[in-house]
């Protein structure tokens, strides 16, 4: 598996690279680098030190042009793919170390199966500021150095990924909606498949261990 970087042109069809927010992501870079790191994927949707930033309003105002939205962070170590998720709006990641996000397209889903083989990697390095199309299937972040991990920031609007909505399924995609603002898809062998979540990747449960 080729790892590009977000700095390459085969990025464009997933998302971007923001700049001219310097002083932002240095506030959040700051504050992040005393997030938790441990050995297995922890995420928090909502961390206070981050949401009191003034570095939030400018996320808020320049990203999601007044939305309110939450900043949180993915810490820890993981090589592997075992999910794919989308929201119905974009996601921003700025990670303390360089880390690589494993993607794929929302349009490359057929019959509610997306076929692994679809999936790309992308480095992106520390302290860059990217855009993750709302399109972009995405997870958790995996790791460039295992005795780093990584800490990356993730802001989306508020109350993404909190409790699910109480409802009835109506949709095909309603079975794949597991918290608000996030349908997921799981690979068989995932702990999520196995937790219950809706098989929605076929294919190899994409592991880059051996190519960082």
């Amino acid at each position: 598996m080729k790892i590009y970087s977000v700095l390459d042109p085969e990025f464009k069809a997933y998302g971007q690279v923001v700049t001219g927010m310097e002083e932002t992501v240095a506030e959040i870079l700051d504050t992040l680098k005393d997030a938790p790191c441990g050995p297995a994927v922890e995420y928090v949707p909502t961390w206070e030190p981050l949401q009191e930033l003034p570095a939030a309003v400018e996320i808020s105002e320049h990203c999601y042009g007044g939305m309110p939205v939450q900043l949180g962070w993915c810490n820890g170590h993981n090589t592997k793919l075992n999910c794919l998720e989308y929201h119905r709006d974009s996601e921003f990641n700025l990670g303390t170390e360089d880390f690589i996000l494993l993607i794929a397209k929302q349009d490359e889903i057929a019959n509610g199966i997306l076929d692994t083989a679809k999936v790309k990697a992308f480095k992106v390095p520390a302290g860059v500021l990217v855009e993750v199309y709302a399109t972009t299937l995405h997870y958790a972040p995996c790791h460039c150095d295992p005795d780093k991990g990584f800490r990356v920031l993730v802001a989306l609007p508020w109350l993404t990924n909190t409790d699910r909505p109480v409802m009835k399924n109506l949709t095909a995609e309603d079975e794949l909606l597991t918290a608000r603002n996030k349908w997921l898809l799981a690979h068989p062998e995932s702990d999520e498949a196995k937790g219950g979540a809706k098989v929605g990747l076929s294919g190899e449960n994409i592991d880059i261990a051996n190519i960082i």
